[in-house]
């Protein structure tokens, strides 16, 4: 059986990775997780500058899914070159640095920063606000995303994934302006914008009024999402949002994802990751299905 895919030329040894911003580095989960099986590791976001994120509270349960304004709380690059990478590198999975910016210029730095580190990919999020443009996302604008993917690419030494945001009228306008600018592989969905009111306190749930949607409430937009841009585009997907299951994972995989990668399901289970690839090898074998690769956007 075979459980190996490819994403613009790293192999990982399965399909199943975690989700930026709900796995740290894998520290915090790595006695509950052999990280040794995850296909790969995405980190949290990493700037070229430490930020401080958002005031709290910044997380909200809503009925199937979460709110989050964390605002991208991070050490920044220096910290994490300097503790988190050496400590992946421990382990046998593939390493996706996040990377967020406030300007192209913030984007460009940390991506040069990373150029000389072991890490395998780097997936940038463009769904950080863009200070030049009154705080609209990079991700909003189809020419933006062009510009900033030409950008980090120019600098890049490692393999460019282009993190998608689902708050557009059209995925696939975004997802070729990101095919355009040279992007290698692209990730959807980010989180949906949402908004909790606390009725007895009367007021907002979360500090920034606004936050990401993510969890199974997502997951059926999050597929559609999936199935359009590959039919849109030649490049291949990592598909996220709302992932809890292998049956779950499957389903991205069958609407055209390459891989997937889990990110709220870590909170209420620090072991989801294993169950998905045990899932999908068990599917695999039920099904009779030798590669996984002969699932990827097989429903047309």
């Amino acid at each position: 059986m075979n459980t190996k895919v490819n994403l613009a030329g790293v192999e990982l040894k399965n399909p199943v990775m975690t989700a930026s911003g709900t796995f740290g580095s894998g520290m915090e989960y790595s006695e509950f997780v052999d990280l040794n099986r995850l296909g790969a590791v995405v980190t949290k976001g990493v700037a070229n500058v430490p930020w401080e994120g958002n005031p709290t509270p910044r997380v909200a349960e809503t009925y199937g899914g979460m709110l989050n304004a964390i605002g991208l709380q991070n050490p920044g690059i220096d910290v994490f070159a300097e503790r988190d990478i050496p400590f992946l590198k421990k382990y046998d999975t593939k390493i996706i640095v996040n990377v967020c910016g406030r300007s192209e210029k913030d984007y460009v730095e940390v991506v040069e920063r990373l150029a000389d580190e072991p890490v395998d990919m780097l997936e940038i999020n463009i769904s950080c606000p863009n200070v030049k443009e009154g705080g609209i996302a990079f991700g909003q604008s189809a020419a933006s995303v062009e510009r900033i993917t030409a950008a980090v690419k120019r600098a890049a030494k490692q393999p460019v994934i282009m993190k998608l945001s689902p708050n557009v009228t059209d995925i696939t306008e975004t997802a070729k302006a990101a095919e355009a600018g040279g992007a290698d592989v692209l990730s959807l969905i980010n989180t949906l914008t949402g908004m909790k009111i606390d009725v007895n306190r009367q007021t907002f749930a979360l500090a920034n009024r606004t936050g990401g949607l993510s969890g199974p409430a997502i997951r059926p937009i999050a597929v559609r999402m999936v199935y359009q841009t590959a039919n849109a585009v030649r490049l291949p997907i990592i598909g996220m949002g709302g992932i809890a299951t292998a049956e779950d994972a499957l389903e991205f995989i069958l609407a055209g994802a390459t891989a997937v990668s889990v990110g709220t399901a870590n909170f209420a289970d620090p072991r989801a990751t294993l169950d998905i690839i045990s899932g999908i090898e068990k599917y695999m074998t039920d099904k009779n299905i030798a590669d996984i690769n002969e699932l990827i956007g097989k429903v047309k």
